[in-house]
């Protein structure tokens, strides 16, 4: 909660906690978790996980049972940041997407990883309405979208 209300009161001062002002991808790429890609050149896209997919992405034609194969690594995040869903429900639900979505393989170079406040986390996430407000409150602010979905997502 510390973070958050750190990044919330130094957003008006267009300053990050502790870390300098949110920068340019040229400036300065996101840093993904080990075992994860993060593509630099856009941090900020759309992608297309954030249509409905499953958290991470479209399923590549040809893996096994309808599963995205991921690193290890990758794996534990995703399976990690359900821990911060709003709702016992909501992180059952994100652990269930998980288990139907993926599979340890190896490392998957288009999974949507990004990481803000010290926080990593991969794919679309499951918000709750509050979450979505408050995501929409930081981005008419100047927040990033991405950046305020994590924020939201982990600190509110």
């Amino acid at each position: 909660m510390r973070a958050f209300v750190c990044v919330l009161a130094l957003t008006a001062a267009a300053a990050g906690c502790g870390s300098g002002p949110e920068r340019t991808p040229a400036q300065a790429p996101p840093v993904p978790a080990a075992g994860t890609a993060v593509n630099p050149a856009r941090p900020d896209e759309a992608r297309p996980d954030e249509t409905g997919a499953a958290p991470g992405g479209s399923t590549p034609s040809g893996s096994p049972a309808g599963r995205t194969e991921v690193s290890p690594d990758q794996h534990r995040v995703l399976t990690g940041q359900c821990r911060y869903a709003d709702s016992a429900g909501l992180r059952e639900k994100c652990l269930a997407e998980v288990r139907r979505g993926y599979r340890v393989g190896r490392e998957n170079r288009d999974l949507d990883c990004r990481t803000y406040s010290g926080v990593t986390v991969c794919g679309r996430l499951l918000l709750s309405d509050r979450e979505r407000r408050c995501v929409e409150k930081w981005v008419t602010g100047g927040l990033t979208r991405r950046r305020a979905e994590v924020e939201c997502y982990v600190f509110s």
